[in-house]
This record gives C-alpha cells, structure tokens and sequence, in this order.
C-alpha cells in the first residue's frame, strides 16, 4: 500500500477547512524566499573576462596559502610535481623535434637512430609525467578533507562570534548560506588551482618550442582561444549568479528536509499531517529551483557551444598559418612535425587553463563570499560591536538602565525604558503575559543582546565594553527552548567547565533531581544522550529539563536566569526545585521567568511587565494585595485551580 507522503500529489485537507478551489498554499509567495542583496548580484553580473585575468594569480595565490597551513609537506610535494611536470614536458617537446628532424634527413637510418638516441632517451623519460600525476592525485587527496574541515570549522567559528541578534538581521542567514557553500567547495579551489598550474606548466613548455620554432604561432593560439575563454567566464558567471539567486529556496529547502526528517518534529509531522503537506511544498519549491538552475545551465551550455564554433573557426586560422609557413618555406619539415606537437600541446594547455580557470574563478567567488563572512560575520560580528575589557571577578550588581529594545524588522519595540536591577543573594522574578518583554530582558541583562537604547552595567561596566566571552563565565541560563545535545550526561552538563568530578556532578543532580535518572542510564553520568547510537538513551521531555537545570546548577556562576525553568516538571519536582532556590541564590543573582504566580513567592521582589514596559514592582504580599496586572493574573489562575470560587 502507497503511503500518502509517497503519492505524487499531497492528501487533500478535511472537507471544510478552506474554501473549494483555493489552493493549499493559498498566502505563500515564492518571492519570500528569494535573495535580497542587490548590491552582490550587481558585482556578480559585472565578473567578466577581464576580472577571471586579473583574479586567476591572486586566487592560485590563495590556495597554495590555504594549502600551506594545513599541510605543508603536501603543498610542496604538489608545487615540485608541477614544476617537474612542465620541466619534462619542455623536454620531451624539444626531443621530439630533434628526432623528427634525425628521421627526415638523408643518410643511412641506422646512423639517424643512433643520432636520436638522446632525444629517445628523453621522450622516454618524459614518461615520469605519469607518475607525477599519480603522485599530484594522491597529495591532492591528502590536502581535500583536512581543507575541507578546516573551512567548515572556521565558519562555525565566525557564526559563534556574531552576536545572538544577528538571525533576525536581514540577509544575514543569507549570507550565512552563501558562506558555508563557499566553505564546501574551499576544497575544490585548490584542486582547481593545480589543475591551472598543471596546464600552465605544459603551455609553458609547448610555449617554449613554438617561440623557438616561429614566434607568430603562440600569438596567434592565443588570439584563437579568446572565444572560449569569454564563453566560459560568462557561463561560470550565469551559475554563480543563479546560485545566489536560489539561495534562500535552497536554505528553506533544507529546513523542511531536516524538519521532516529528524525525531525533533517527528509527531507532528505525522499526526497533524504536516508531513505530506510539506512534501507537497517541498516539491513546488524544488521545483521553483530546478527551473532557475536548469535555465543557468541552458545558458551555459548554448554560450559554450558559441565559444566552441568560434574557437574552431580560430583554430583553423592557425593551422591555415602553419601550412603557409611550410608552403612557403619559412619552416621546414622537421620543424614542421615538431610545431604539430607543440601546438597540440599548448592548444590543449590553453584550454584546460581557461576551462579549469573560468571554474577556479567560480570557486574563487564563492571562497570570497566564505571569506567575507569569515571577516565580519555580514556586518554583525562580536568583535566590532564590542569591547575587550575582562571580567576578573564575579560581578555583585546586574542592572538594566532605562533600556529600550527593537527586533529588527519589528513594528514597535519589545521593551520601552524599562530599569531594572538585581544583586547576588537576591532573586527577583519577572511576571507578565506573552510578548510582554520578559525573556528579552532576561537576555539583555545576559550581555546575550546589546539594547537599542540605554545601558546594561555589571557593577558599573557596561556589557558593550566587556569581552563577551570572559562575561559569559558568570552566566548560568536555563533557557525556554533548550537544545537536545548528542553526548554524555556529564558532557552535556559541564561542556568541559569547572569541576567535572563526579562527587561535583552528582551534587548538582541533587539539587536538580536529575539523581533519580541515574539509576535508570546504562553507564551513569557517562551514558550517551541519544538513541540514534548503539549504547544511547533518550530521555523525555521533563528528564531533559531536569538536565538542563544540573547544568545550571553546576556552573558557579554569579549569575542564574531560569526562563520557565519547570515547564516539563511534575509537581513533585517543580516543589523540589523551587524549595531549594532560596539556598542556591545565596550568593548568586537569581532572575526567574515564570508564569505559575505561586512559583514567585520565593522571590525578594517581582517586576510586572506589560507590552515592554514596567507597570508594576513589589514583593508577593505586596502585590497580591494590590489592584493590578498581577492581582488579576493571580486571582485568574487560583479560580483554574478551584482555590477560589
């Protein structure tokens, strides 16, 4: 039986849930996901010829530097065969015109084989081109997987130094995409780069013999292969820019596949449908791509064939010009035969280097998008937005001052001079309804975001002027939406900070509950976290909280945010944790986000927070007491709960 994700078209929704004849993605507009960035695709559209000359010595340049860092003996083990390679097939081009020349001359041909036994001799030893190509194919694959990893890592590296606003920055995970394709063909670029040494090599070498044999032949190959050269540089130009065209498609696409594919949505993909309904955007979207990448490739293809026919009719110019010189004897035979194989030579050098060339620019741009990215993660980059002051010692003040903060893109701001303050051995609780700017300020007050107005000091020092790594080492965050890791419990409870010893570990699971796991892990603190491996556990919802919550517990951290740090918890271990918090805010700074109001009487004042602005601050009697947000909020959830009538 044909499952309904397998069929060609989507299982039709219940009857009565759209109007008949309105299509199933009725308001989504393929133009969503189209690239924005004029300005790239105005540069791109300008790459022409000129800019692949000027660009071929830089780029080679480049990865031989790319090269050097991650294997140097590799590197010069590529550099020596290439050199070797256009050494041997200099040589071997010379021998052959001097046997040529021994074999048509006059005399006896026992005597002429003996005069071209040196030349034999070298074309027998221009036979080492073969090993050296062995030798570049295996250095090559030597240099492609670390080249690869190294590119891969440095984009991780970039994308963790930007600053946490920077996914809701437009273009930016636009930029990001185009980068980490850059980073996948890095690889590709060195290999490319030798493809050009290599045919470099050996035009040098047929270069060599036609300059000496007649120097209007060489001229004349290079005008011949002019056609090409523009044909190819326009078709390398038309992919890259269709590239960058369906970049956000290609982005969207892979989100669907990783959400249709992976545990994470693995229910709802299945019980609300979802699944066959974003197989079926699936495919008009893939479609959408394939058309855009089918037409570069039609273009390609019908600008090659263009630069063939005119490359042909170039070519024949030149063989025109060879059989001019010998019918007018300003070359003669023997030379003749020589010129045959030099320009064959150097005709198919000139060729790889300007096909190998239009591919190594190709890859050259996406490298520079990689490379760009790298520099200042598309303008939101830590480094250039912040300072370097260290944080020596745990801070006892965390304050937010007059502070106003805006999404980008969003309509209005999420918080409008809002002042808050905290110190260690105190918790103060955030309390209002969704959207009301709760979780934002916790960040702010992080150093996780920079606020668009005001300031947010660490005992006088202005998280904008702190190295935000150093200031993240007094920062403990039980996160809303928390991430499920594939490591060990103790990795993902420590991620190799602090006292990673079990007597330490074990004490955090105490305080968490996560003690009562334990038992129930095949290999303790050291079981894997997923079932996706043999030895693996998978813990639910609620256990994973509980984990998250160790962790937090197990940094000594100046600083604890809990953004609804129980959500998944029974009752019993909600009470747990909420019972112990006043012994582990002795001397830390607790700011907690809750909206269970009986969870707030723990704290030592309660800010009230409504569409981004302060509207109310008071200890829990007080504001129980008090007519207000609060109040209301309060008495709502005891009437739910039958405390009241």
């Amino acid at each position: 039986m044909t499952s309904a994700i397998t069929q060609n078209q989507p299982p039709q929704p219940p009857k009565g849930t759209m109007p008949a004849g309105a299509p199933q993605d009725a308001g989504v507009r393929e133009e969503e996901y189209l690239y924005r960035d004029a300005s790239r695709l105005q540069a791109g559209a300008q790459l022409t010829s000129r800019t692949m000359a000027r660009r071929l010595p830089s780029l080679v340049r480049r990865s031989v530097q790319m090269a050097w860092r991650v294997d140097r003996g590799a590197t010069i083990g590529l550099l020596v065969c290439q050199i070797g390679t256009g050494v041997l097939a200099a040589l071997g081009l010379l021998a052959v015109t001097g046997t040529i020349t021994a074999l048509v001359s006059a005399g006896d041909i026992t005597a002429r084989l003996w005069d071209a036994a040196p030349q034999l001799t070298v074309i027998a030893a221009a036979g080492l081109c073969a090993l050296l190509g062995i030798a570049v194919v295996w250095l090559t694959g030597r240099l492609r997987p670390v080249l690869g990893r190294a590119a891969e890592l440095t984009m991780i590296e970039a994308a963790l130094g930007a600053e946490l606003a920077a996914n809701n920055k437009p273009g930016y995970n636009d930029a990001y995409d185009i980068a980490d394709r850059g980073a996948q063909v890095t690889p590709d670029l060195v290999e490319e780069a030798q493809d050009v040494l290599a045919a470099t090599a050996t035009l040098a070498a047929g270069a060599t013999v036609l300059t000496v044999l007649h120097p209007l032949l060489l001229p004349l190959l290079f005008l011949a292969c002019l056609p090409q050269a523009a044909a190819y540089v326009r078709s390398a130009r038309v992919i890259y820019l269709a590239g960058l065209e369906t970049s956000g498609r290609r982005r969207m696409l892979g989100k669907l596949r990783w959400h249709m594919a992976y545990q994470e949505s693995s229910e709802e993909m299945r019980a609300c449908l979802a699944g066959p309904f974003l197989i079926g955007r699936y495919r008009r979207l893939a479609a959408s791509v394939n058309a855009a990448e089918r037409k570069a490739a039609n273009i390609g293809a019908w600008m090659g064939l263009a630069g063939a026919v005119a490359g042909g009719v170039a070519s024949t110019a030149v063989w025109a010009a060879l059989l001019w010189l010998l019918a007018s004897g300003r070359m003669g035979l023997a030379a003749s035969g020589g010129t045959v194989f030099a320009l064959q030579t150097a005709t198919g050098s000139v060729r790889g280097i300007i096909n190998g060339g239009a591919r190594l620019v190709r890859t050259g741009w996406y490298v520079q998008d990689w490379q760009n990215f790298l520099d200042n993660a598309h303008g939101q980059a830590m480094a250039d937005s912040r300072g370097t002051a260290p944080v020596t010692a745990a801070p006892e003040r965390f304050e937010v001052r007059d502070v106003t903060y805006r999404y980008d893109g969003a309509p209005k701001d999420s918080l409008s001079d809002v002042s808050l303050h905290v110190r260690r051995g105190e918790i103060v609780a955030l309390v209002g309804e969704n959207g009301s700017g709760k979780t934002t300020l916790s960040r702010l007050l992080c150093g996780l975001l920079l606020p668009t107005e005001g300031d947010v000091a660490w005992d006088h020092a202005s998280t904008a002027d702190l190295d935000p790594w150093s200031s993240w080492e007094h920062v403990a965050l039980v996160p809303q939406k928390f991430t499920y890791l594939p490591l060990t419990m103790r990795d993902n409870i420590t991620f190799g900070q602090g006292d990673t010893s079990d007597a330490a570990l074990l004490a955090a699971c105490e305080a968490s509950g996560a003690a009562e796991m334990l038992p129930g892990l095949r290999s303790g603190l050291n079981t894997l976290l997923t079932s996706e491996w043999f030895g693996g556990q998978q813990l639910s919802g609620g256990q994973w909280q509980r984990l998250v919550l160790t962790r937090a517990f197990h940094r000594q951290a100046a600083l604890l945010v809990m953004d609804e740090p129980t959500a998944a918890l029974d009752a019993r271990a909600e009470h747990r944790i909420f019972a112990g918090l006043r012994e582990l805010a002795k001397d830390r700074a607790v700011l907690l986000i809750t909206h269970r109001l009986t969870n707030v009487a723990v704290a030592d004042r309660i800010v009230v927070l409504d569409q981004g602005r302060i509207v109310q601050e008071g200890t829990y009697a007080q504001l129980t007491q008090q007519p207000g947000l609060f109040r209301t909020l309060w008495e709502l959830q005891r009437r739910m709960s039958g405390d009241t009538p």
